[in-house]
């Protein structure tokens, strides 16, 4: 009598399409949307203070990007029909990198033209980013480590002067303005911060930029230093409107900033789509990298209607990834959705609002400054031993950082210069750029082929 045929095993189902039951997912989505959230409402915060937006204005800003972000995370996840979305567990959302050309350009229009501005900027880089991205393969190599080193370090240079000013107390003009309360206020913050890091075990670990914002805030209430008002006039639930801070304006110097800026956002973008292939073992080719971009590209294009800003992956989540080892797809999309929710109901935004400026101040110094650090990582494996990138690396950061050290440098030069020059990031970039090209190829033939980006 024949024995029967055992019925054939299931194909294994590999990580990043696992689909995780809920007691797993729901912790693990948790620890993507707290290691991002403070990165999210970052930029509307920022934005919205400089444009001088009132505390509904914020709140509608926070809800946009968070909106967008949801939108975008979920898209890039779950894919299109092999149109976008590299579908990884890959982060999407605003971008600091964008803060400091965006406040340039705040800075050289008036006021009821400065978010219409901007918004005309990001709109046209992100239909620049949809028609350069299927070619971006073939422009890697112009933007080495070296390139996108001195960038993301300049990134983070040239915003330190923000959460400077938030812990002085936020408002310059302000009779109080950096007042010790504000400072003490501040210094507990990042103080708190740095015991979590010390002595946090675990997830708790992982969000101590959100646990000092958290205990700061509360220190603060009993001193009424927090504003409620946001949240008492936020409405429950509400979508965003479309252009609700005025129809985009197209300014050929704005335009050009962000230009810049959204290739290094699509550098980034890139190195952490070959990150999370290395570390979900799933070969990330050309393809994979070509859709990531485009979702880029429609989220930076689309997000301005309702109020968001340039959008790119989000590093800190390829960290979760990598650490948590837990590398379904689906655990991010549930971030996404969960993004998304918080993004329909403003009142959510709003609590973000209660914090006061001293403590996103204590906060910053972090944030901004893990951003740095981030870029001189990438700089320690560029070969500075070689003179000629030590040149470069020198003289680009020189140029990045003379608008911060000397605001009014640039005060004589026509007005598109202003925009351009005046941002240190877009100014350290183009030298970078440009320096890169004169010493590894004008007049070189290279014989081996050097890689343009590492999965740091």
């Amino acid at each position: 009598m024949a024995t029967p045929a055992r019925p054939a095993a299931p194909d294994p189902v590999h990580p990043v399409d696992e689909k995780l039951p809920a007691p797993r997912l729901v912790p693990a989505a948790l620890q993507h949307i707290a290691a991002m959230y403070a990165g999210v409402v970052t930029p509307p915060l920022i934005i919205g203070q400089a444009v001088g937006l009132d505390t509904a204005g914020q709140t509608r800003l926070i809800a946009a990007s968070l909106l967008v972000a949801g939108l975008a995370t979920l898209l890039q996840t779950l894919g299109l029909r092999g149109f976008a979305g590299n579908r990884l567990p890959f982060v999407n959302a605003a971008s600091s990198a964008g803060i400091a050309p965006m406040l340039a350009i705040a800075e050289t229009n008036a006021p009821g033209s400065r978010l219409p501005a901007i918004y005309g900027a990001v709109m046209v880089a992100g239909v620049f980013c949809l028609a350069v991205g299927p070619f971006f393969g073939r422009l890697l190599r112009f933007f080495p480590p070296l390139v996108t080193g001195v960038v993301i370090t300049l990134i983070g240079v040239t915003l330190m002067p923000v959460p400077v000013t938030w812990a002085r107390g936020g408002d310059a003009e302000a009779a109080d303005f950096g007042a010790m309360k504000y400072l003490a206020l501040a210094a507990f913050t990042l103080g708190v911060i740095l015991l979590v890091q010390r002595f946090g075990r675990g997830f708790l670990k992982q969000v101590a930029l959100l646990a000092g914002m958290f205990a700061g805030t509360l220190v603060a209430i009993p001193f009424g230093m927090a504003d409620f008002g946001a949240l008492r006039e936020a409405p429950l639930a509400a979508l965003p409107t479309p252009f609700a801070f005025g129809a985009p304006e197209f300014q050929p110097a704005a335009i050009l900033s962000l230009c810049i800026v959204m290739l290094v956002l699509m550098t980034e973008s890139s190195a952490g789509m070959l990150a999370l292939g290395e570390i979900c073992e799933r070969d990330c080719d050309g393809r994979t990298i070509t859709r990531g971009l485009r979702t880029d590209g429609i989220a930076t294009l689309l997000g301005p209607v309702f109020g968001s800003f340039p959008t790119s992956a989000f590093a800190q989540n390829v960290g979760v990834v990598s650490l948590t080892r837990v590398r379904s797809r689906y655990v991010v999309a549930a971030a996404g959705g969960a993004l998304l929710v918080l993004g329909a109901f403003p009142v959510l935004g709003a609590v973000v609002s209660l914090v006061p400026m001293p403590v996103l101040g204590g906060a910053g110094i972090v944030l901004f400054g893990s951003i740095a650090v981030s870029g001189i990582r990438t700089l320690s494996e560029a070969g500075l031993d070689d003179s000629s990138n030590i040149i470069l690396v020198a003289v680009a950061l020189g140029a990045g950082i003379i608008p911060l050290a000397a605001p009014s440098f640039y005060a004589g030069f026509p007005a598109w210069a202003q925009t351009v020059l005046g941002s240190g990031i877009s100014a350290g970039a183009l030298t970078a750029v440009l320096l890169n090209l004169f010493f590894h190829h004008l007049g070189t033939r290279a014989t081996t082929a050097v890689p343009a980006l590492k999965s740091s």
